[in-house]
C-alpha cells in the first residue's frame, strides 16, 4: 500500500517527518479497524460475539485518538484546527466561516477548493 511506504527518498527525510507520517499512518490503521469493527459488529448475529466486536471497536477509538494527541502535540497546524473544531458546536461550515471570516457557511456564494491557500472565493 503506497501511504505505508515514503513517497520521497527516505535519506532526505527529517526524523521529525518520518515520525509524524508513522503516526499518521497509525492513525489510518485504527480508523481502518474501527470501521472493520463496526462493520462486523452490526452484521453478527450473535449477542456475545457482538459485545466483544464493539468492545473492540472501542479500544480501536482509544488508540485512534492516543495517536491524534501525540500528532496536535508534534504539529502546530494540527493543534490549531483541532482547537477550532473538536468540541465546537454548531454548523461545521459556520465555525469554518467564523475562523476564515469567509462568506455564507452554506457554500452559495464560495467556490471554495479547501485546500488552504489556493482557496477561491466568489
Amino acid at each position: 500500500m503506497s501511504s505505508e511506504s515514503y513517497h520521497e527518498a527516505v535519506e532526505l527525510l527529517s526524523e521529525e517527518t518520518k515520525n509524524m507520517h508513522r503516526a499518521i499512518v497509525s492513525l489510518k490503521e485504527e480508523l481502518e479497524a474501527v470501521d472493520w469493527y463496526q462493520q462486523r459488529a452490526e452484521a453478527c448475529s450473535d449477542a456475545d460475539l457482538r459485545a466483544v466486536l464493539i468492545h473492540n471497536k472501542n479500544e480501536e477509538i482509544e488508540h485512534a485518538m492516543m495517536v491524534l494527541e501525540w500528532i496536535r502535540r508534534h504539529n502546530p497546524t494540527f493543534d490549531a484546527n483541532i482547537g477550532t473544531y473538536v468540541n465546537s458546536s454548531g454548523s461545521i461550515l459556520e465555525v469554518e466561516a467564523s475562523k476564515t471570516g469567509g462568506g455564507s457557511a452554506g457554500g452559495a456564494t464560495s467556490t471554495s477548493l479547501g485546500i488552504g491557500s489556493l482557496k477561491v472565493t466568489v
